[in-house]
């Protein structure tokens, strides 16, 4: 699944940051890249991977109990319809969500897969408004009009999987 994972998410990457490439020349004396315009706003480090689990009690043990992770209380947010843990792995995290309410999206995904699954990647972004613009400009679907506050307290955005090779993506301010 890790091979998948970045194999997916190197070509999701390319395709969101799209913006003007480096040129390089070359002379005899020296060697120099000169940087055409580029965006107005950068992708960062990703932030999690988002799994959705059926059971959140199992979930968290599993990642505390029997992988002796760190892991967080649980957090309701009913504006997004979930109930959030997340996992520190030290230069990442995971984020499991489980259902909140009948419209959660979670509860959806979890009618379609049973015993849960990685539901998207949150990617940090350092100006989530530009960002929107671009995106919208290149034809990336955004799933809200205006960014929301996210697990972390930050404004968040999701981008149609359809328009990232099947990957929920999740924008978040750095």
């Amino acid at each position: 699944m890790a091979a998948v994972l970045r194999r997916g998410a190197a070509g999701l990457l390319s395709r969101l940051q799209t913006c003007a490439p480096t040129v390089q020349t070359l002379s005899s004396s020296k060697s120099f890249s000169q940087n055409i315009p580029s965006c107005l706003w950068k992708l960062g480090r990703l932030n999690h991977v988002a799994i959705a689990v059926p059971d959140l009690e199992k979930a968290q043990s599993l990642y505390k109990d029997v992988l002796g992770a760190q892991v967080s209380e649980t957090v309701a947010l009913p504006e997004h319809g979930v109930y959030t843990v997340f996992v520190e792995l030290g230069n990442t995290k995971l984020e499991l969500l489980h259902p909140l309410g009948e419209k959660s999206p979670i509860a959806s995904f979890l009618q379609k897969n049973k015993t849960g699954g990685m539901h998207h990647i949150c990617i940090e972004v350092d100006d989530i408004k530009a960002a929107m613009t671009e995106l919208k400009k290149k034809k990336i679907r955004i799933l809200s009009e205006e960014p929301k506050i996210g697990a972390h307290g930050k404004p968040v955005i999701f981008l149609h999987p359809k328009d990232c090779h099947g990957v929920l993506v999740e924008l978040e301010q750095a």
